[in-house]
């Protein structure tokens, strides 16, 4: 039984790589439109390329690994293979309907039953798991993560409502789409990828002091709920809202560094246990993460705020910033570690490669347009080349792990 989950395991992964090769394929179409103008529609494009981005690569990919850590022993395989299988079901309808009418009837239809279909993994995880387990950081920090995944899905509830009765120029249409993508990124993304940290440190026997841990979880918590009110400094609210959404994300820093600190004390033990390579790709992710709760504190700030909400390019490099380098870069981290999938030295560091040019050349053209300077010449094709090494990068990865 052990050994035919195991395979099952790496094939759900392997189905994720594919849904990520897909939408950084999607993604080199959108950025080679303004080169090269492709018989579709930009719009729809866009559409198909997020929702397969975050709900086939990150949530499948999570899910998988959760699974397989939490509830492997438990012997549910047949349930939970259902709902995998079930959640493909509504992955592939998006697929081939957001392509070709954008937000309409079957896609709709397809998103919702995804919606139906995290809330049954979601009960299902929480009702599973042994008594074991509910004792461990770990699973304090998954345990949040899926009422954050909940708790995100008011958003594209509310967005019905919304087009209904005040209709997408309305300031609730944007309001419900950032709700949902803050509770995605900084809720159930992060701490599920904080869980899996956990769960490491706990598989290699590192003992955490309780104050310590829950210094770091009520900071990181309290200061993702509050944070959210950073998403509404665009419509000019009051100076409260400006207050809450900065303590919220100093909070997050506070827990940032107590996180920090635990690795630190116990980094001989770490060093022992990591290779060369993965303790490279740490310390890439500690950067990358330190980096993306400094700029979020940094729209705690009137001008600030303005400024990533007034230039598109700086609000696209901060998501693709934290999609792109916190959440993927982690999870491919894991995977790797506990030895699901090869990641090699060469795919990563393409992907790596890839991952930083693009958002120098995104961030570049922000700055551009705040200085009201001129992009250089054939600025679109070079984002539109560096972006290629992104699925260049995966196919790598799949092609290693073909036969395992």
């Amino acid at each position: 039984m052990g050994s035919t989950y195991t395979i099952n395991t790496k094939l759900h992964l392997k189905i994720a790589l594919t849904y990520f090769l897909l939408a950084a394929l999607l993604g080199v179409l959108l950025r080679s439109f303004v080169v090269v103008p492709f018989p579709v529609n930009y719009r729809f494009i866009v559409h198909t390329h997020s929702h397969i981005a975050l709900l086939g690569w990150v949530y499948v990919a999570f899910t998988s690994v959760l699974y397989h850590f939490f509830l492997k022993e438990q012997g549910r395989h047949k349930q939970y293979r259902f709902i995998f299988w079930f959640t493909q079901c509504t992955l592939l309808g998006m697929l081939a309907s957001f392509p070709w009418q954008g937000y309409a009837v079957f896609s709709i239809i397809f998103s919702t039953l995804f919606l139906f279909a995290s809330y049954w993994f979601t009960y299902f995880f929480i009702r599973s798991i042994p008594i074991a387990f509910k004792r461990t950081y770990s699973y304090r920090c998954i345990h949040i993560a899926l009422w954050f995944l909940v708790l995100s899905s008011a958003g594209p509830w509310a967005l019905g409502g919304i087009m209904t009765i005040l209709g997408p120029e309305s300031i609730w249409y944007r309001l419900a789409i950032y709700f949902y993508l803050h509770f995605q990124y900084n809720g159930w993304m992060l701490f599920a990828l904080l869980g899996l940290l956990f769960y490491m440190l706990e598989q290699v026997q590192i003992s955490i002091p309780l104050q310590r841990f829950r210094l770091f979880f009520w900071s990181m918590s309290i200061g993702t709920i509050l944070s959210s009110f950073l998403s509404t400094l665009w419509t000019s609210p009051s100076v409260s809202f400006y207050v809450l959404g900065g303590i919220g994300a100093s909070l997050q820093l506070i827990g940032f560094g107590t996180l920090l600190s635990i690795w630190y004390k116990n980094k001989p033990r770490l060093h022992g246990v990591l290779s060369e390579f993965q303790r490279g790709i740490m310390v890439v992710l500690t950067l990358l993460l330190g980096v993306k709760l400094s700029l979020q504190w940094l729209t705690a700030i009137p001008y600030f705020a303005n400024l990533a909400v007034s230039i598109i390019d700086f609000t696209i490099g901060y998501l693709h910033w934290t999609f792109l380098g916190v959440i993927t870069v982690g999870i491919l981290f894991f995977i790797h570690f506990f030895r699901l999938i090869d990641i090699t030295r060469r795919g990563y560091i393409l992907y790596l490669l890839g991952f930083i040019a693009t958002e120098l050349l995104i961030f570049y053209k922000g700055l551009v347009i705040w200085q009201k300077w001129s992009l250089f010449d054939g600025y679109m094709e070079i984002l539109a080349g560096f972006s290629f090494l992104i699925p260049l990068s995966l196919f790598l990865i799949l092609w290693k792990n073909r036969r395992q």
